[in-house]
């Protein structure tokens, strides 16, 4: 004889399994009728495959990283901007690319890509130094790296850099600490900003120093303890980092991260490097 259990709908987030981030490389997480407007693939530099992320519709991610910038640093228009990006740029799919060329087309001149010709990308900067302007710099840690090395000129007063990550297979791996000390010390005076999302993420988190990050209006972090998926742990305390994206509304909103984090008592977070593979394979076993 059978029976039946009457589900309880969740009370809070904390109630809700957490997909592991893993999914996205080996699965099809979409959950519309309709074929997706966009379509962004992750970088697959650590050889475990891409990860595929379909968005239904383009007004929504447009909407959230919107949301975000002017969050973080007002609207575009009174930017100069420029981005220092050349792994993302030689491959196809990547979100970074497509938001920042989003948030580039109304900021002020003068803007641009820049691929490896880093000559180039100094002399618009010192332009846009010369006439005072606010300027954003968006870069990949490795070629912001390799522009510090090569830059010999005047302190960067109006210039605010925003590195997004990405030393993987380019060298040493630094600490973040250690990565903002050296393009400090070459460009100062201003602390370097970070930028925290991924291809499956539609949110972002900003951080203007210290590796302090606050999150965007449509996303939410918990610290989930990576031996318990069921356990959520409070401020100071480290572990999985966890992300309840609400622009994710045709994917997944609740997603396990590889990354370790910490969750500060004002709201903003931390991020400590990555997961071992055990820790990651004991989370995703639990989680199923």
């Amino acid at each position: 004889m059978g029976f039946s259990k009457e589900r309880k709908a969740p009370e809070h987030w904390t109630q809700i399994p957490f997909l592991p981030i893993s999914f996205f490389k080996n699965q099809r997480v979409y959950a519309s009728s309709e074929p997706a407007e966009l379509q962004f693939l992750s970088s697959s530099t650590t050889g475990q495959g891409q990860s595929r992320h379909e968005v239904a519709k383009a007004e929504i991610y447009q909407k959230a990283f919107l949301s975000g910038f002017h969050h973080a640093w007002g609207t575009p228009e009174q930017w100069s901007m420029m981005a220092l990006l050349p792994s993302y740029l030689e491959r196809e799919g990547s979100s970074l690319v497509y938001m920042v060329e989003q948030l580039m087309e109304p900021a002020m001149e003068p803007k641009g890509f820049f691929l490896n010709d880093r000559g180039a990308l100094l002399e618009r900067v010192a332009v846009a130094e010369g006439r005072g302007l606010q300027t954003l710099l968006w870069g990949v840690s490795f070629a912001l790296l390799q522009l510090a090395d090569e830059y010999k000129g005047p302190a960067l007063k109006h210039t605010q850099i925003i590195e997004t990550g990405g030393m993987k297979g380019r060298g040493p791996e630094l600490t973040r600490a250690e990565l903002h000390q050296r393009l400090q010390a070459a460009f100062g005076p201003n602390p370097i900003a970070s930028e925290y999302g991924m291809t499956e993420m539609l949110s972002q988190a900003y951080s203007k120093g210290n590796g302090l990050f606050e999150c965007s209006p449509t996303l939410e972090i918990g610290i989930q303890d990576p031996s318990d998926p069921q356990s959520w742990l409070g401020p100071n305390r480290s572990g999985r980092l966890c992300i309840i994206d609400y622009a994710n509304l045709y994917s997944c909103s609740f997603i396990a991260t590889d990354d370790l984090g910490r969750l500060h008592p004002d709201g903003r977070f931390e991020v400590l490097g990555r997961m071992d593979q055990a820790e990651i394979r004991g989370c995703n076993q639990l989680a199923l």
